[in-house]
């Protein structure tokens, strides 16, 4: 696996906290995510569907049937 830091901020970010903590960068980078991540509001991927799962819904309610419209999947997506 590899992240790839674009810009000189990022990469002088990164490098400042693994040398202020003593980890690696790779270690600090990790953390720093984590402990990031932690703070945000949980998702609750119960309530969201994803857009394969969409589709599967989809194909099942217009099988054997007319080819759908815009109209049908907007109707559909409400559900």
């Amino acid at each position: 696996m590899a992240l790839s830091i674009k810009t000189e901020e990022a990469d002088r970010l990164a490098r400042e906290l693994a040398r202020r903590t003593g980890e690696s960068m790779t270690q600090a980078v990790t953390r720093a995510l984590r402990e990031r991540l932690e703070r945000l509001p949980p998702v609750n991927d119960d309530e969201t569907e994803s857009f394969d799962d969409f589709l599967k819904r989809a194909q099942t309610f217009f099988k054997g049937t007319r080819t759908p419209t815009k109209e049908d999947f907007d109707a559909l997506w409400e559900e």
